[in-house]
């Protein structure tokens, strides 16, 4: 039996990690020169949090709001590549960034982009109906808007009674409706909100979350403190004194997200809030010991598209459609380029305004053709495809076929050589999603990779 959804709604940023090494200062200022050796990138904020819930097995909905920048298409990309489902409210201004520059495992800066509120766009009228079905809702403010939209607010209001409701909150956001299941602040967050009293014992942490959960009404609130743990807070009860398992190094960027995803996945599966604390507790400090969010795959299990020509091929149908024109797509492994290839993709870039190619990964070519295949990388196959007149973007996916990348593309048009002709075609049902239809064009007899390497073998 599948598992309901959990639903996830907050701020998603766009996180990246530059790493590399420094080895001298710059010429022009005493400061430290850093080599670039790997550009990392993944959802941040409430993106992570939805992202560690689908890799923990959960299906998850998102309910954000990203721009229509590259930011945003990267989120879009990624998010899809950790098997999130998306619910876009639409955000008028830049998509959030965080950059971190990092050598020898050690941040050296973070850079912020779109720091700036930005307007919202308010959920359409199946949000209540999403929130009521979900086997728990995690909030995840990051001070940006998406949890104090009116709508958002007055859809998260009517389910408090209805489905577990977990609130980590933002000093800059709202607080939770009364009544919330559970609310999660770590400590500055909740000295911010409730400074007294101030010591930094557990006494005095153990009041200012009771403080703070009398004022917002929550049924129970855990007030996280790093490496000292929890205090768990309900009413009726003693403070529940949670320790935190000895880390040695580690990275804690993204603890409170996983804190708070793993509250919210344990009580969608019955346990009360003391249980979900405690485990979540030895979850968070194993995710810190692991390298935090550092430590999460851009990959997902299923390896949807990725990388820098995903982004410009999702952004290029965007414009297409969005002018009017037609987007073609075509796909394959085109492992060895041969006639019959650049005859197929000249005959497909003929019948639209732009011609996308879908092409399958190395893992996925692999697993196709056999473990000899492929001869050429990934990286160089989409080289030797841009190169070429009739190609304008390529997207590379990991799956044996390509309905994910399609559903970001949203092609008019998928090409096939006329070898597919009497075959039903994978791909068929996902194009009548949003009308897109599948298409034939004349096969070259005589022109395979196979073939090729075949012959290269008999005359060796």
């Amino acid at each position: 039996m599948s598992r309901p959804s959990l639903v996830v709604i907050g701020d998603c940023l766009l996180d990246r990690d530059v790493e590399g090494e420094v080895e001298r200062l710059s010429p022009d200022a005493p400061v430290p020169v850093l080599d670039e050796r790997r550009l990392t990138s993944r959802p941040g904020g409430a993106g992570l949090a939805a992202a560690l819930a689908s890799a923990d097995g959960w299906p998850v909905t998102l309910v954000t709001a990203l721009a229509d920048d590259g930011a945003g298409l990267e989120l879009r990309l990624l998010l899809a590549e950790h098997g999130v489902e998306l619910v876009d409210l639409g955000l008028e201004g830049a998509t959030p960034e965080k950059i971190r520059l990092r050598a020898g495992a050690r941040s050296l800066m973070r850079l912020d982009r779109g720091g700036a509120r930005a307007r919202i766009g308010p959920p359409d009228g199946a949000l209540p109906g999403l929130l009521r079905k979900a086997a728990t809702v995690l909030v995840a403010d990051y001070g940006r808007g998406v949890a104090a939209q009116e709508g958002v607010l007055r859809a998260l209001r009517a389910c408090v009674d209805e489905v577990p409701l977990v609130w980590d909150p933002h000093p800059r956001g709202p607080g939770p409706p009364p009544g919330v299941t559970i609310a999660t602040p770590n400590d500055a967050e909740t000295r911010r909100l409730q400074p007294e009293p101030g010591g930094d014992g557990l006494a005095d942490a153990s009041e200012r979350a009771l403080a703070l959960r009398d004022r917002w009404g929550a049924r129970s609130l855990c007030l996280t403190r790093g490496a000292a743990g929890a205090v768990h807070v309900r009413e009726g009860r003693a403070p529940l004194a949670v320790p935190a398992p000895s880390v040695r190094g580690g990275d804690p960027c993204g603890a409170g997200d996983r804190f708070a995803s793993r509250v919210a996945e344990r009580l969608a599966e019955g346990a009360d809030t003391d249980a979900a604390v405690i485990d979540a507790v030895e979850c968070a400090a194993a995710f810190v010991a692991a390298g935090g969010a550092s430590s999460v795959a851009a990959g997902g299990a299923t390896g949807t598209p990725s990388g820098e020509h995903a982004v410009g091929a999702v952004a290029l149908a965007r414009s297409v459609r969005a002018a009017g024109g037609t987007v073609v797509a075509t796909g394959g492994c085109f492992d060895l380029l041969h006639a019959g290839h650049v005859r197929t993709l000249n005959a497909a870039r003929r019948l639209g305004d732009c011609l996308i190619v879908c092409v399958n990964s190395d893992d996925s070519v692999a697993r196709l053709k056999g473990p000899e295949r492929p001869l050429v990388t990934e990286a160089d196959r989409a080289s030797v495809l841009m190169a070429l007149a009739c190609v304008d973007q390529v997207l590379v996916f990991d799956e044996d076929t390509p309905e994910k990348a399609l559903e970001l593309l949203r092609p008019h048009l998928w090409v096939k050589g006329g070898d597919y002709c009497g075959s039903t075609l994978p791909e068929e049902e996902a194009l009548r999603r949003w009308g897109g239809r599948a298409v034939l064009v004349p096969f070259v007899e005589g022109r395979s990779t196979t073939r090729i390497i075949e012959e290269a073998a008999y005359r060796a």
